[in-house]
């Protein structure tokens, strides 16, 4: 069978199983996100078997450190993997919410949510991300076409056929969970064109992996993921609050996409603040890029200059690009030409300072005083998420259940005519 015809056939299957979920009442879901969550748990050693082969592929293929983190799965996180489920279950079904109006005719008029339909999701080397889209697509009664990357293949497989297992325990239909289990880029390229049987596009990974999608999928796309973060350091900082925060930023996990990739200091604090971050960046094993007028604040510290596409560049990885700014509004200018709209902080003492960063930095998430790390739909209190959408149309920031849905207008009346 050719490449468009199966996956034609997975999404007219994955269509029918959308109109099931559809009918299935709140109860009924979290009773079979109950059943998933575990059923993972009774399978955490399959799992990780499979997981383990993923790793051993990654490492013979010489992917770096940072990247191999991420498709490691453990005892511990297959826990909090199903522990993330759970608390999907607590949270309200977005589903048949309604707000309504009566018009002067008597016409009553209820906007009602509803789900999407079939959603494609692809995404790169994190297998927790195969659970967390399945389950919030179910919680939201959408189907899902699931494409993960080639690391994670073996681990991707066996999630989905645990959850799999658990929806027929419960009686759901087949084609609520769907993956794509080729590693051939011509399936994710055919998935992209499946306009009129998948209604939504979802990329979840690296730049390069969003731009492909964005600029070849004939499905309506939601942008998501690419994190070239900012922290700006402001002349009214405090010293400690800001090395405690950048730390955190950048070393706590450097490969996802909330990390900060670009540190921004006041010309007027960087004498003392460059080498007071700098010691505790390199005592973190951060190599450090700097801008030309860094260097003479840095003489005798082992750092490496940095150029314009530094500053554009989302490492997920123990790098650091450092410049200095005349004042805050340079900073912003800088954050703004350069940011991928993600996730931006001030450091600052400044009401001021925060209230003008906080208004024209044009970012899904904009912080003062805080780690850019908690752009994250659990830390926002929305449950697992599918990831941070960075553009403005129907959804921006964390995407959790409410933005898997859309809405239908009901409308009734009593024989009026127009």
């Amino acid at each position: 069978m050719e490449i468009r015809e199966q996956l034609i056939s997975m999404a007219t299957e994955a269509r029918t199983a959308s109109r099931f979920l559809n009918c299935v009442g709140t109860e009924r879901k979290n009773m079979a996100l109950a059943k998933i969550a575990e059923e993972i748990k009774n399978n955490c050693g399959y799992i990780l078997t499979e997981n383990r082969k993923d790793i051993e592929m990654a490492k013979h293929n010489g992917i770096k450190e940072s990247m191999i983190d991420r498709l490691t799965l453990t005892e511990s996180r297959i826990v909090s993997i199903a522990e993330s489920i759970e608390k999907v279950i607590n949270l309200p079904d977005p589903i048949g919410v309604s707000e309504g109006f009566t018009r002067p005719n008597g016409l009553v008029i209820n906007k009602v949510t509803v789900p999407i339909g079939v959603i494609g999701i692809i995404y790169e080397s994190r297998p927790n991300v195969t659970v967390d889209a399945a389950v919030l697509c179910l919680k939201s009664s959408n189907s899902v076409i699931l494409r993960g990357g080639k690391e994670a293949i073996n681990s991707n497989i066996a999630l989905v056929t645990v959850i799999n297992k658990a929806l027929e325990l419960c009686g759901f239909v087949r084609g609520c969970v769907n993956l794509i289990q080729s590693t051939s880029r011509d399936y994710t390229n055919e998935l992209m064109r499946l306009h009129g049987y998948v209604d939504v596009i979802i990329p979840r990974g690296s730049a390069g992996l969003i731009k492909a999608v964005c600029e070849n999928s004939t499905v309506p796309v939601i942008e998501t993921g690419a994190g070239n973060c900012h922290i700006y350091v402001d002349d009214s900082a405090d010293f400690e609050m800001a090395r405690n925060i950048i730390i955190n930023a950048k070393t706590q996990r450097p490969s996802v996409c909330n990390a900060v990739e670009n540190l921004l200091v006041h010309k007027e604090i960087a004498k003392e603040f460059l080498p007071f971050i700098a010691d505790a960046l390199l005592e973190k094993g951060v190599e450090i890029r700097v801008s030309e007028e860094c260097f003479e604040y840095l003489d005798g510290y082992s750092v490496n200059g940095a150029d314009e596409q530094d500053f554009y560049t989302e490492y997920n990885d123990f790098i650091i690009s450092v410049k200095t700014v005349e004042n805050i509004d340079c900073a912003i200018e800088h954050i703004n030409e350069h940011n991928t709209g993600h996730s931006e902080a001030i450091i600052t003492k400044s009401l001021f300072n925060s209230q003008k960063f906080s208004n024209r930095v044009d970012a899904a998430a904009v912080y003062t005083n805080a780690s850019t790390r908690f752009t994250d739909g659990e830390e926002f209190g929305f449950g697992a998420e599918i990831g941070i959408s960075t553009q403005k149309l129907h959804a921006r920031g964390p995407m959790a259940l409410k933005e898997l849905t859309t809405f239908k207008y009901v409308i009734s009346g009593e024989g009026q005519i127009r």
